[in-house]
């Protein structure tokens, strides 16, 4: 999350700066890398995860930093110039070089939209650097301007000088050698001593600054100290959730395996029931073929008549009885086939009435198994 200060860039500010007058502007996070020095086509990570990268504007020389801390290691300290240029080489990824670090940084972020945050702030602080080298051009060239304009008009004041005076005037008025020495000697020795004081001045800051750093790297060092005990806590944490993970990945592997088993007992649900629906329709046509056992009992029974009547006819007229007695014996003939058949039919309806009995005693068996 994108954030205009934390309390961790004042850290930076503290233990990076050489003057405590430089201030964190912006604030983000980011995976850092940097391009490979052999190679120079491949990116080499620089920080294990994302990290703090921040803008830092020093009011003193009106400049800016991207620094980045990784832990107690500095893995990017990059001043902006107006000749530099952040390019998105990627949706989440932006890069830029550093000719002075002689490498090239590159930045992974979260999202889209921090990328493109930081590219804008990018090129506001590039602008801004920009506008602080014109000016700093434009007050050399003002100085080095009155430097020279200065110069000239000590000579023409002498000239002057020397051209209203007589010729003893203009002889006065010419310094010799000995004189323009010991005035140039004393000039650089002023020079030297403005320069030592101000060496002085900058080293006694340096001194107190360096105290500054040290209680705040004492500061950063507890703060690391809590920081891998925190870690120390996470790895743990994570080494119970991944164990949790395992177990909850075995249960999910016999959960398949069950529901595996399941559908291929659904399939023979499927193939059994389809099969008792055959049985059932052959049952069926069974019994619409045992409908017809009545009218063939009928057709015995009148058989049965006419034998009896022919017998009767026999004796009343034993004419014909030789006829009759064909008869008879076709007669009976066809009833012994007919029950020859009807027996065979009702051995075949027995099997098929125990063979839809098994199917049942297996379905309920089945059935009860699941």
């Amino acid at each position: 999350m994108l954030t205009p200060y934390s309390p961790l860039s004042l850290s930076l500010s503290l233990s990076l700066s050489p003057s405590l007058r430089e201030q964190p502007i912006f604030t983000t996070r980011a995976h850092v890398f940097q391009i490979d020095p052999t190679t120079k086509k491949n990116w080499v990570p620089a920080s294990k995860q994302a990290v703090t990268v921040s803008y830092f504007y020093d009011s003193t020389r009106n400049s800016y930093r991207i620094i980045s801390v990784d832990g107690s290691k500095v893995i990017i300290n990059s001043t902006i110039t107006p000749n530099m240029t952040f390019t998105k080489t990627s949706q989440k990824f932006g890069q830029w070089a550093d000719s002075r670090a002689n490498t090239v940084f590159g930045l992974g972020f979260a999202s889209e939209q921090q990328l493109a945050k930081f590219a804008e702030k990018f090129q506001e602080v590039k602008e801004a650097a920009k506008l602080a080298r014109d000016k700093s051009q434009e007050k050399t060239e003002t100085s080095s301007n009155y430097s020279q304009e200065s110069g000239r008009a000590t000579p023409s004041t002498n000239k002057a000088s020397s051209m209203n005076g007589t010729d003893d005037e203009k002889i006065s008025h010419v310094p010799d050698n000995t004189v323009l020495k010991s005035e140039n000697d004393r000039l650089k020795t002023a020079i030297d001593n403005s320069n030592a004081k101000k060496w002085e001045t900058e080293l006694q800051a340096l001194r107190e600054n360096n105290v500054r750093l040290g209680d705040t790297l004492q500061e950063a060092n507890s703060s690391v100290e809590k920081w891998k005990t925190q870690a120390a806590v996470c790895q743990e944490e994570n080494t119970t959730l991944k164990k949790k993970i395992s177990e909850l990945e075995v249960q999910c592997k016999e959960m398949n395996k069950e529901k595996e088993r399941n559908a291929q007992l659904t399939v023979r649900v499927q193939q059994l029931e389809t099969e008792i629906q055959d049985k059932e329709q052959e049952l069926e046509n069974l019994r619409k073929q045992a409908e017809i056992i009545p009218q063939l009992m009928a057709e015995c029974e009148s058989v049965s008549a006419k034998l009896q009547a022919a017998e009767l006819a026999n004796k009343e007229s034993r004419g014909k009885v030789a006829t009759l007695q064909g008869e008879v014996e076709d007669s009976r003939q066809k009833h012994g086939h007919m029950k020859t058949e009807l027996k065979k039919f009702m051995d075949v309806l027995d099997g098929k009435i125990d063979e839809l009995h098994e199917v049942r005693q297996g379905l309920s068996k089945l059935g009860i198994d699941n």
